[in-house]
């Protein structure tokens, strides 16, 4: 990415000793703030504002919620535009307790207009859809994280059909590395599953055309985040709809990514309890 000139990275100490070989080969244009992650924000927006495309990388809860305000006004008030690039997904760090959880993330930058958001679901989606955020010139969030699917898709973020069960069927759409757990709650159900690791813009036309009367929204962070979204896009018809993500409770625990999985409900078993109960017959 630093081969573009256009391009320069802000960091605040996270993944640093990552990005050493680059800061050799390109020492102006990896810059390194310290534990300020405020500040890293404030810097993009000088950045941006000489007409740079930085490229902004943290944890989830220091790049997003620790510097919501200064993405705010540094960035959104000023008319400039970064790519934010965080770690973490909801609960990867887990053990790590509360400071390293971000379920929220993509709800907070949905307060905010226009922004690009991609939540790859494999590893082989991060490369191109990093390449073209950069080559961009919107804003832009890149919500990495180690949970996987096992395939990758890495085309278009439009809605993408993994599994047709035909006309009329409830609809499951799956973003990012849920896909696999929800295939697995659905595999005996006639129900079509649609992919997509682009929720922001969301595929309203896709969702248009794919929806019947029964949707199944399932997202690996705040649970509802795109009930809006989907909401307005069908607003003209009669509908269904069943949001599932992490929930709001506060758990108080640490364990593994696993654990928040099946705490939340968002393994395979979990979701199969959440489906069934909305498909159940009156």
């Amino acid at each position: 990415m630093l081969a573009d000139p256009r391009s320069t990275i802000v960091l605040a100490d996270i993944s640093a000793a990552e990005f050493a070989p680059a800061a050799a080969r390109y020492p102006e244009r990896v810059v390194n703030v310290g534990i300020r992650e405020q500040l890293m924000i404030g810097v993009a927006g000088g950045l941006a504002l000489t007409g740079q495309r930085p490229i902004v990388h943290s944890y989830a809860p220091f790049l997003i919620e620790r510097a919501y305000e200064q993405i705010k006004l540094d960035l959104d008030h000023q008319g400039v535009a970064a790519v934010l690039v965080g770690i973490g997904g909801s609960y990867d760090r887990a053990a790590a307790g509360r400071t390293h959880l971000a379920p929220a993330d993509v709800a907070l930058l949905d307060t905010l207009d226009g922004r690009t958001v991609h939540v790859p679901g494999h590893p082989d989606e991060v490369r191109p859809l990093l390449r073209a955020v950069v080559r961009g010139t919107g804003p832009a969030y890149l919500r990495l994280s180690t949970r996987s699917n096992a395939a990758a898709y890495p085309q278009s973020g439009d809605l993408r059909v993994v599994r047709d069960a035909g006309p009329g069927a409830p609809l499951l759409v799956a973003v990012g590395p849920v896909l696999d757990a929800a295939l697995d709650a659905v595999a005996d159900r006639p129900v079509t599953v649609a992919f997509t690791h682009r929720p922001r813009p969301f595929d309203t036309g896709g969702l248009r055309a794919l929806a019947g009367d029964e949707v199944i929204l399932v997202e690996p962070y705040l649970a509802g985040t795109s009930t809006r979204v989907v909401a307005e896009a069908l607003s003209d018809r009669p509908h269904r709809l069943l949001a599932l993500g992490v929930g709001r409770a506060e758990l108080r625990r640490y364990g593994g990514p696993e654990d928040h999985d099946r705490w939340h409900g968002l393994d395979a078993a979990g979701l199969r309890r959440s489906v069934d109960a909305f498909l159940a017959p009156a």
